[in-house]
């Protein structure tokens, strides 16, 4: 699946590339506050929940971050872009349906190294500088982002 994401992610213009990444912050920012409700609502750890919450503030900034941008060059009108987010990889809908913390961290940890996978791909590739790091930072935002779900699966075989 994520090669082929990663294909059609290629074809896109700088303008829908950017589009593309701050609707997936945006969305797996919604996607962490659900689960940190989530948890909260099964009685989980205050860790899985306050980890959640975290890593869903953390996307929203990131979203924020390259809206900003996306603004500067393009306006306030995202372009359509109809290629799924590599990072709601059905976590959410999972997470309501079945009650195991494991399962539903090992999509998420699927998830979240993809998305630092593509970054770093997309950063090797991107002519513009200032837009380089923003992916790199990405990557490295994506990276604690598994670290700190790895930390909330403990000595569980991922």
């Amino acid at each position: 699946m994520g090669a082929e994401i990663l294909e059609r992610i290629r074809n896109l213009n700088e303008r829908e590339l950017l589009s593309y990444w701050i609707k997936g912050e945006y969305e797996e920012a919604e996607t962490y506050w659900k689960l940190a409700e989530r948890a909260k609502e099964l009685g989980l750890p205050e860790e899985v929940v306050l980890t959640f919450k975290r890593l869903g503030d953390e996307s929203k900034g990131h979203g924020d971050e390259l809206y900003k941008i996306y603004r500067e060059q393009y306006g306030n009108e995202l372009a359509e872009v109809d290629i799924p987010n590599v990072e709601s990889l059905n976590v959410l809908g999972k997470f309501w349906k079945v009650e195991d913390l494991d399962d539903v961290l090992k999509v998420a940890l699927e998830s979240e190294k993809l998305a630092e996978t593509i970054y770093r791909k997309l950063a090797e590739e991107c002519k513009d500088e200032e837009l380089r790091k923003t992916y790199l930072q990405l990557a490295e935002v994506e990276r604690s982002h598994y670290e700190a779900l790895l930390g909330l699966l403990g000595d569980k075989k991922v």
